[in-house]
């Protein structure tokens, strides 16, 4: 009889887990974020979430200015207990630090993506925006599926109070002039027409 080992979860430490041991812990499943010194483990995604990701990389890859790169992936050290990583951000091309990085600080990302799904609503609708805006990314967008159409919530960062403003709702279009100018065709998110 073919017995397979029992898997070991990993045990916090006192305080919870930093920012760093992201890096040194084995056998963590991919995707793992550090929320609040907790690790937080990502459920298989639905093809929505997947379309959303792979429209919204190419997009900004083809529109964003040279400076900036397109990164999907990766996670964003905010402090010692939060690593949380958007399913797309843009950051300071200048940011690159080479094959090896993890991770990118604050101030070199500009915009923080999260796409919605359901084991993520409380995280991305709540947690994680506060928290990038009060580490300074001066951009969020969360996108949802909204009864089978993609829909984009962009905001902007109130410098003065550090928190997000909305300054747009985009269904079917994303049409926008900052943090650069962008045009993106949502409804290809939405799956196959017939």
């Amino acid at each position: 009889m073919n017995v397979e080992p029992e898997y070991e979860w990993p045990v916090p430490p006192v305080g919870g887990y930093t920012a760093e041991d992201l890096d040194r812990l084995p056998n963590l499943p991919p995707h793992t974020e550090l929320i609040d010194g907790s690790l937080v483990f990502v459920s298989p995604q639905a093809k929505f979430h997947m379309r959303v990701i792979n429209l919204l990389t190419y997009s900004l890859m083809e529109q964003a200015p040279s400076e900036f790169e397109v990164i999907r992936e990766m996670t964003i050290t905010l402090d010692r207990g939060n690593r949380p990583e958007p399913d797309v951000m843009v950051t300071r091309a200048e940011a690159d630090e080479g094959k090896q990085q993890t991770t990118y600080q604050p101030e070199d990302v500009l915009l923080a993506v999260e796409v919605v799904s359901p084991d993520s609503v409380f995280r991305d609708r709540d947690a994680k925006p506060r928290k990038y805006a009060a580490a300074g990314i001066p951009h969020f967008w969360r996108v949802e599926d909204d009864e089978g159409r993609t829909v984009v919530y962009v905001f902007e960062l109130e410098p003065a109070t550090k928190t997000y403003a909305v300054t747009g709702i985009h269904h079917a279009r994303l049409k926008i002039s900052e943090p650069f100018p962008l045009d993106v065709d949502l409804t290809k998110a939405d799956g196959p027409r017939i």
